[in-house]
């Protein structure tokens, strides 16, 4: 098995600069969490993942809430630490309170 680094922004393609600069302007942050930074490796893969989340978040009969905290349900079934750190803190800043998870 290889292990490989995470794509920091300043080291990052153009093509991933693009997607990088999306997600921070779309999620009104100045951060890339690692998942994104680890995909980065495979720009096509990282855009094609972007773009199916940004669809996935869009406007529609769920709130946003709502679809963080079935992120949560998921990830906990699938027993992935990061992705249940990372979507509870996603869902608390959008109003998750303690008694609701």
């Amino acid at each position: 098995m290889s292990i490989f680094g995470l794509v920091e922004y300043a080291d990052a393609s153009p093509e991933v600069r693009a997607v990088y600069d999306d997600i921070m302007a779309t999620r009104k942050t100045d951060h890339i969490n690692n998942f994104w930074k680890a995909i980065a490796h495979d720009p096509a893969t990282l855009k094609r993942t972007w773009e199916d989340i940004k669809q996935i978040m869009a406007p529609g009969a769920l709130d946003p809430l709502t679809k963080e905290m079935i992120y949560i349900a998921v990830s906990v079934t699938n027993q992935c630490n990061y992705c249940i750190a990372s979507h509870t803190v996603s869902a608390q800043q959008k109003g998750m309170t303690d008694a609701m998870f």
